[in-house]
């Protein structure tokens, strides 16, 4: 028997329940490969086949370290449960979660069966919304250091000196309370947004440099777990949190990437 020149395993995206119909077209998948549904008893598997050079044990420990390749990779993932998420209510599986073939697919099936159906029972008909709130802060001017005007005496300079201070305190003072009113209006909007949701996740706050160049401080980064029947009024809720000096943006709906884990607690 020969040994394939190049082996293909099989990525796994998500596990749901039997639906009817067939994913929709434009879930291109990874390496190109459109997925398909492997079922398993009474659950489905959504699967890819990728090459073992760049998904197996050793090449993908590499590959995680390479940023782009990871972008990629992440953009492939989220557009196969993006159109996941309009047929069904899916369990999003970790990033570069990679079995060997159908046959390990099964057993993936197999073994997580309990888990896997008790964190379908909670997400079913449920979509993820995200929302962050920023301090919004005007980028400070460069301002030079205080000096001796060419013409002015020591006084002139004095003079000049207290007014850089009394800028500098201004710009502070101006920073805190624009943080101060961003905090209000994200511990408000948290508190509001969590009573309409049936979950909630905290996230750290999010690196200024990876905001693709959004203004401002990132002072709530959350997620919250809703009912597809409950989205509209949810993200009513979020449009009227907006004010001077604080940005709010909403994202989603998602599948529930942050409830992923969801099946780890006990039932209630």
């Amino acid at each position: 028997m020969t040994t394939p020149t190049n082996p293909r395993l099989r990525y796994v995206y998500a596990v749901c329940r039997p639906f009817d119909g067939v994913l929709p077209e434009g879930a291109a998948g990874i390496a190109g490969d459109p997925p398909r549904l492997l079922h398993h008893d009474d659950l489905v598997a959504v699967v890819g086949s990728v090459p073992a050079e760049e998904f197996d044990e050793g090449p993908l420990r590499a590959r995680l370290e390479d940023l782009d390749w990871l972008a990629d990779t992440a953009r492939g993932h989220d557009a196969v449960l993006a159109a996941l998420t309009t047929v069904t209510s899916p369990l999003p599986l970790r990033l570069a979660t990679v079995c060997r073939d159908d046959s390990g697919v099964r057993r993936l099936l197999q073994e997580g069966h309990d888990r896997f159906v008790r964190a379908l029972d909670r997400l079913d008909g449920r979509v993820e919304w995200g929302v962050k709130v920023y301090a919004e802060q005007v980028a400070d001017a460069p301002a030079p250091a205080p000096r001796e005007p060419v013409s002015a005496g020591a006084a002139g300079a004095a003079g000049s000196g207290r007014d850089y201070l009394r800028r500098r305190l201004r710009e502070r003072n101006g920073r805190e309370d624009g943080m101060r009113r961003a905090d209000a209006v994200a511990r408000a909007l948290h508190e509001r947004l969590s009573g309409h949701a049936e979950a909630a996740a905290l996230h750290q706050p999010q690196d200024p440099r990876l905001a693709g160049g959004a203004a401002g401080v990132n002072v709530l980064n959350a997620a919250y777990l809703v009912g597809r029947d409950r989205s509209e009024a949810f993200v009513g809720l979020v449009g009227e949190s907006s004010g001077d000096g604080v940005r709010v943006e909403l994202t989603g709906p998602w599948a529930p990437y942050s409830f992923a884990g969801i099946a780890e607690e006990d039932p209630v």
